[in-house]
Order: C-alpha cells, then structure tokens, then sequence
C-alpha cells in the first residue's frame, strides 16, 4: 500500500462544477454546455481524503465568483505565504475547449494545480487533434476522418466505422455504423446535437483496454491495466447510456503477455510524454483480434468516480482512494515546488489521521447545519433591551450545550437577560473557560435579519457575538466526535450585558476566571486573521452643561461654548494612534425665558493602558473646570468602565502555542490589538488569555456587520485544537496531534 509521506501541509481548494447553470455561474448560457460533471457524493469523498492526509480543505464552484471564493482562501505567496493549491476537478461549464477554462484562470492568478495545463487539454479534448499527434510520433491509432457536414465525401473510407462528436468524452453520441447511409444519418444527428465536426474513425473489433498513469517526467507509475469484459464479442461498445446504466464489467489486472503489456505501456509512456500531460490521464485501447494495439483516445482528466476504471486499477496497484487522491496531490505538489515539498521526518500511514483531520472534516460535513443554526441564532433580535429574546438565544445554546454533556448554571438578572455558565465537570477548577455573549447592541428599528453574499454572511450580531457560538459549538461537537471531550473540564460564560460594559456581569466574570486556568474569548476575529492579544480599556461618562444666566442677563447663544468644550474634549486623543475619544451622542437645549441653558452628551474614552485611561480621565475633568467667559456648571458622570487588557508573558505564551496548532492546521492568525472591549477587561487576574477567537469579520455594529464563511470552519478547527492542547489528558486516544 502506498504511504503518504510527511510533506507540508497545504490549503487546497476543490474545484468542480454543478450539473446545472444558473445565474451565479455565469453571465448569459454561450455555446455548447458541458454534460459532463462529477456529483457531490464525489466531490465531497476527495475533500474528505484529502483532509485525512491533513490538508485544509475547501470546496468551490467553478463559477463567475471563483476568482473572488480564491482570494478569500489561498494564501498570498507574493506577501510571503506558503503556496496553497487546486485539486481541479471542473469539466468547465460551457463553451468550445471547457477542460481548458479552470486551469487557464489558475495560471492566471499563480495558483498550482492537479491536473494538466490548458495546452495540453486543449489538444487531448479535441480527439482529432490527438490523433494527428499521435501519427505524427509513429503512435498507433486507427484511420479517421472529419465530416463538417453529413454531405461529406471520402473515397477511401471503408466500413465500419465509429461515429463521434471530436470534443466531447465519456462516449457521447457514439455509434457503430456499416453502411453510407447509416453514416449520413448519424452525422447529420450528432451536428445537430452537439454543434461540432464529427470524428469518423476506422473501428477496430477485438478486446478494449483503459491504462491509468499517474506521475510526471521519468517518474510515471503505470497502473495495473484495465480490460473492460465484453463477454466475448468483439464488435461490442460502450455507449454513455452503458456506462450509466449498465457499465461492464472490469477485469484488473488484464489477461496480457508480458510483451503485450510491455508493448501497452510504451505506448502509453509515449502517448502521455508527446501529448505534454501532467499528474494523471487515462489512454483508452482497442486491440485487434491479429493482437495490434490502437490508442483510441487519451482522457486528459480521468473520473474519479469509484466505479470507473482509473479507480479500479489504482486498486490493484493496492492504493485506498485516500491515499489515490493524496498520491495525486503529490504528484503535483513535487512538480511544482520540487523536493522542498517533502519534509525530512519519517512517513505517516494516511489511516493514522492527525486530529486537525479529524476535526476539520467533522466541522465541513456539518458545515450546511451550523449555517443554518447561525441563520436562527441571528434571527432573534438579542438585543440587550429584550430579555425575552436574551433568554430564548439563551435556551437555544443551552440545548445544544445540554446534548453535548454540559450543565447550564443560570444567573437571574431582571434588569438585564439572564447570565449562563455551564459546566461538563465537576471539578473545582476549568482547564479552560470560554467567554461570549448573548445580547447586542441593535435596536428593534436597526436590527438586520441573517442574509449571505457569496463567501460573506451579514446580520446583527453575527461577528460580534453569534458567530463566536456557533465556532464554539462546532469544535465541541468535533471534540465530542474524536472522543476528545471527555478530557477536557470546560467552563462556558455567556453573558447578556456586554452592550452595557458587562456593568452587571463583573463580578461573576471575575469568579468564574479565578477558577479556571485559560480563558478564550469568542468574538470576531480581526483584520488580517488577528486573535486579540491586547484590549483597548474604555470609559463611558455621561456630561450635563447647563448655563444660568444672571437676572436682567443678555440672551446669549451658549451651544457653540458648549461644542468649543466638546472639541477641546476630543483633541485629548489626537497624536494617541492607540486611543481615542469620541462622542456617541449630543443633545442641546435653549430658552428665550430665564430656564437655564443645556446640553447632554455621551463621551467614550479609549485606551491602551491604566495609565492613559487615568491622564486622559484627569485632562477631561481639567478642561471641564477650565474657566471662560460663559458660565457652564458641568457635571461628569462615570457610566460604565472596564479596564485595559495588557499584553503579559502568559498571554504572549498562550499565543505562542495557538500560533504553533495554526500552523499545523494551515490557518493564518496574527497578534492584534483590539479597540473594543469585552468581558476579557473584567478578568484581572494575570491568567494565559486570548480574545477574538470568533469567526474573521468586521463592520460590527453596523446594517454591514458580517463575517467570512470559511472562518466559521478554520476559527471552529483552531479552537478545537486548542481546546484539546489545553485539556487535562490530551494525549489520551488514537487521534495524534
């Protein structure tokens, strides 16, 4: 049996196309339309190979928005990323030489791909061009003419002949015919129906064989061949309808003399070197019953279909489809970035997968059902003023929690929803708690309900908070399903005034981080994949300015003194790139009576340390003392405040080893600094902690707010990994890290 060797990990990108058009694949329905494609069952049986050798791996239509689905995924080698790859399996849509589409469009972005090159493609789609190669290099293949129309004349035609469109594979339209007749009439059928010249070719009765090649350069494996068993009738073909309905039988490895297969595989060699194939192709035979061989055809992209005959004869050389698909991957990997795709430590068996494997492949089979419990997590308006809503997120999570062996510790607020903790032990202590929040900041009249477009998905509250759940239940269920969980004693904090500052959760989010030994915060992920290191503190005052006038006074306009305090407010923060003031609200009122004038405002102040948050309380208090020549009485009221979170060696460290599990996993994160706040600031204990572990979003708290779909699965992965490092025996089990 082949064994993968240890070799980078990669990000590879599965491309393929649907059975039908629709207006997300292309602009307007051109030309001939491809009837060949590859069903998901398959496509989703490579992905799953392909994760098992430890790929990360995501499955994209060959459509219009395949360029934009590449940008979001691969990795950026022009800023110094690890290459990633394609695993093409798209036929092409529509249109003359469709093999071609996908990997010209690859070479144009400097992506690398299995498969050959739109070169080659082109040549090999177009039978008739491939037989011109083929004699031209003394290669043999049968006699052949083109008809461009069904009144077409050739004087050395003989019978009979097989009829068949010169683009198209998988034996569209093909038909055996005897007579002049019967040539016009099949001719005249196939121009109609698929739009093209019509390949004439001399038939050959006898045995049919199909040999599998799978390598590059000097290095070409040829696979056991495969004789398709024609119960001894050698005048039998294989029609489309044959193949789907009633397929033949294979006979691997083929009766054949040892100098009947020596003869074959030259041929083939031949055939795959001259035609200027990479990776993997399939070359079809007749033989004659006088023994010579005839290259009927050459399949550029050989199915992978788990009964057509490249996968038959992978399995008598004793490859498993997985470590088929991975060898496939390799092979191109080592033509493109030669022996440096191979590491130097000693190889895996595929059947002992890495737990990233196991992980990542649980979560993207899941992935539609975790869609669609964020599309009903978003759809209720949590915001903090309705605690009905607070409580009924609350229950949601709470029975997926249950399910999973968690039990649900409420804490009753009335002013505010109820606070949960849960717990899947009865420990003293947690290896780890995860932080997150129900509530958000939308009013009824501002709430946006869960929509998508294409790899963004948008709704209130899907990065700052919803999101965050769905990762968190997702790596649970993956632990779960790795039988991974039961080592690890998890505390869960989710609370449902975090829009307020956490004003009423402080304490308990205090409590609960003493007894637990890491802390992971699940809101959005940053810009440019960042985990929060680091919080900005914040202060929110609200200030009351109110002008008295003297009795007999001249009316005055006191709003632009008010607003000259309010510029002098927000200048604190000017030169400060790691802080900042704004002003989120400013009403004002006058009066032609002797009632006072007066203004209202909310002010926020943000900070990187205690420190700044200190001089830039102490400058705010000096300005509104400061005296000029109007009379404002200003009164500063604190409103919420939570404290800077400072980067320490502990979180340093715990980045460290998050950093390491992402680069097994091939998922980029970077240490950031995040401006907003969260219950993390509460904590105060100098414990390892990270924020942002959610999905990779942004525009939080706005009708834009949205995040990445694929962070869902690469966020979900990552926090799974960490949770089993932080567990207290992780190294229990089969699964290896």
């Amino acid at each position: 049996m082949y064994r993968i060797q240890t070799r980078i990990v990669l990000k590879v990108a599965i491309v393929y196309n649907k059975k039908s058009i629709d207006e997300n694949d292309v602009i307007n329905v051109f030309g001939m339309v491809t009837k060949e494609h590859y069903g998901i069952k398959t496509v989703e049986k490579v992905a799953k190979s392909l994760e098992k050798g430890g790929h990360s791996v995501k499955i994209i239509e060959g459509g219009m928005n395949f360029i934009e689905d590449m940008k979001d995924f691969m990795p950026r080698v022009v800023a110094g990323d690890r290459p990633g790859m394609v695993f093409n399996m798209a036929y092409g849509i529509q249109g003359q030489n469709r093999y071609t589409h996908v990997p010209a469009m690859l070479e144009m972005l400097g992506i690398p791909y299995v498969g050959s090159g739109p070169e080659a493609h082109s040549v090999v789609q177009d039978k008739v061009m491939t037989k011109i190669v083929l004699q031209k290099n003394n290669l043999p293949t049968p006699g052949f003419w083109v008809f461009s129309s069904a009144d077409d004349e050739f004087d050395d035609l003989v019978f009979p002949v097989i009829v068949k469109p010169k683009m198209e594979s998988t034996s569209m339209g093909m038909e055996v015919v005897y007579n002049w007749e019967d040539l016009r009439n099949a001719v005249a059928k196939q121009i109609e129906k698929f739009s093209q010249d019509i390949l004439v070719e001399q038939f050959i009765p006898g045995r049919e064989f199909a040999v599998g090649l799978l390598g590059n350069g000097h290095d070409i494996e040829i696979l056991p061949i495969v004789e398709m068993d024609l119960n001894g009738d050698p005048n039998r073909i294989q029609t489309i309808t044959d193949k789907k309905e009633t397929p033949v039988d294979k006979i691997c490895p083929a009766q054949l003399t040892d100098e009947q297969t020596a003869e074959i595989n030259r041929i083939c060699l031949a055939a795959f070197r001259k035609l200027g194939l990479n990776d993997f192709a399939r070359v079809d035979f007749r033989m004659s019953e006088d023994g010579h061989f005839y290259v009927l055809e050459l399949n550029s992209m050989a199915s992978l279909g788990q009964t057509g005959s490249y996968v038959a004869a992978a399995k008598a050389a004793r490859y498993t489809y997985d470590t088929l698909i991975n060898k496939m991957l390799d092979t191109a990997a080592l033509r493109y970035f030669g022996d440096s795709y191979l590491q130097t430590e000693s190889p895996e068996k595929i059947e002992s997968q890495p737990l990233r494997s196991v992980v990542r492949s649980h979560i993207r089979s899941r992935f539609t059902t975790n869609e669609k419990m964020l599309e009903h997590f978003v759809n209720v308006n949590s915001s903090v003023t309705n605690l009905e809503d607070v409580n009924k997120l609350g229950s949601m999570v709470s029975k997926r929690l249950e399910h999973l062996g968690f039990k649900a510790n409420p804490h009753h607020e009335f002013d505010v929803g109820n606070m949960l903790y849960f717990a899947n032990h009865d420990s003293e202590e947690n290896d780890v708690l995860l932080l997150g929040h129900l509530d958000t900041w939308y009013a009824n009249q501002d709430f946006t309900p869960f929509y998508k477009v294409g790899n963004k998905l948008y709704g209130s509250g899907i990065a700052e908070s919803k999101g965050g759940l769905v990762v968190m239940l997702s790596a649970l269920q993956a632990l779960r399903f790795s039988r991974k969980l039961k080592n690890l004693k998890c505390g869960i904090l989710l609370v449902s005034d975090d829009s307020l500052g956490g004003r009423f959760s402080k304490q308990l989010v205090y409590d609960t981080a003493k007894i637990s030994k890491h802390i992971i915060e699940l809101k959005l992920g940053l810009e440019n994949d960042g985990v929060a290191t680091s919080c900005s503190g914040v202060t929110r005052y609200h200030i009351d300015l109110t002008h008295i006038r003297r009795p007999n006074e001249t009316i005055k306009d006191v709003v632009p003194d008010m607003c000259k305090k309010i510029i002098s407010w927000k200048k604190i923060s000017d030169g400060h790139d790691d802080a900042r003031i704004t002003i989120s609200e400013f009403h004002a009122t006058t009066s032609f009576g002797r009632a006072p004038e007066y203004g209202r405002l909310s002010l926020e102040s943000r900070y990187m340390t205690q420190a700044q948050g200190k001089r830039f309380d102490s400058e705010l208090r000096r300005i509104a003392k400061k005296k000029d020549k109007t009379r404002l009485d200003i009164h500063i009221t604190k409103q919420v405040t939570r404290e800077s979170l400072e980067k320490s060696d502990k979180i340093l460290q715990f980045y460290e080893l998050i950093e390491k599990l992402a680069k097994q996993a091939d998922i980029k994160i970077s240490s950031t600094h995040r401006y907003s706040t969260s219950s993390l600031c509460n904590v105060l204990q100098d414990i390892p902690m990270i924020g942002s572990m959610g999905p990779v979003g942004a525009d939080y708290r706005t009708p834009n707010e949205h995040i990445l779909k694929d962070s869902l699965i690469d966020r979900g992965v990552l926090l799974a990994l960490v949770l089993n490092k932080l567990s207290s025996n992780s190294s229990n089990g089969k699964i290896k890290n």
